[in-house]
């Protein structure tokens, strides 16, 4: 299938770790977007478990078989980041109706920075809704299984951070 729309968009987020759900919209926004920019956050004021290098390189591992998604990491404003990559669109992913104040609230400000890019929300499929990073993490650090919400290789590192 070929792109609906022939722009660039972004995908920002922490991505600590990158969970099915995160790859399940990665997938979505290939078939409608030209070139995808999964943007790894460095978000120091979240302390990530993983640092931004090895959240990259799991993201890059995990995605590469996806036409059109490329992933790098950065520091500062999404809405900065999209300007400078020539990128139209930043996507953001709605788990639930909690996520929508906070989001709405982010695409207003990004708007109000730079309205020439739009925010575009797109909601996971009813089988990863419930499936958050914080949660992953939760379940790796008390030894639970993750596979089904991780893909391998994340698995693989969550388990080495908390062995």
């Amino acid at each position: 299938m070929t792109c609906v729309v022939n722009i660039g968009a972004m995908y920002p987020g922490t991505f600590d770790p990158l969970t099915r759900g995160h790859e399940e919209l990665i997938h979505r926004c290939a078939r409608l977007f030209d070139q995808i920019v999964v943007a790894v956050a460095a978000s120091p004021g979240k302390a990530p478990l993983f640092t931004l290098d090895e959240r990259v390189d799991l993201a890059r591992e995990v995605l590469k078989d996806i036409p059109g998604v490329s992933v790098t990491g950065y520091d500062g404003l999404s809405v900065d980041f999209a300007r400078k990559n020539d990128l139209a669109v930043i996507v953001r992913g709605l788990r639930a109706v909690s996520d929508f104040e906070l989001e709405f609230q982010l695409a207003a400000m990004n708007r109000r920075l730079d309205d020439n890019v739009e925010t575009v929300f797109l909601t996971p499929t009813e089988r990863y809704t419930f499936v958050s990073s914080t949660l992953v993490r939760e379940i790796a650090e008390y030894g639970g299984d993750v596979s089904q919400f991780v893909h391998p290789r994340v698995g693989e590192a969550l388990e080495s951070r908390f062995s």
